[in-house]
């Protein structure tokens, strides 16, 4: 949706499937006490990312930023590689 201009459903699909306000979708309380802290934490930074992306794609409805968003999207890249790279289900 970011490729096509689309900013507010990029928006809206980023906050609803990945950001803060889905955590009860993903049931993120119950799954958090099996996880160890340093994957607690990465998975928070990569929820708050997203959010952070949504707000991000949402004023670029309005300004055109595409650079802004490009960037935001980045970081939520960048939360999910960390995360994986250094957890692995055995």
């Amino acid at each position: 949706q970011l490729a096509r201009g689309a900013f507010d459903k990029a928006s809206d699909i980023a906050e609803q499937r990945l950001g803060m306000s889905s955590l009860g979708l993903h049931g993120a309380h119950d799954v958090a006490q099996f996880m160890p802290q340093g994957m607690q934490a990465a998975g928070t930074a990569m929820h708050r990312s997203a959010s952070q992306f949504a707000i991000v794609a949402k004023d670029a409805s309005v300004t055109g930023d595409l650079k802004g968003s490009v960037a935001a999207l980045a970081r939520v890249t960048q939360t999910c590689v960390a995360c994986h790279a250094a957890y692995r289900i055995q």
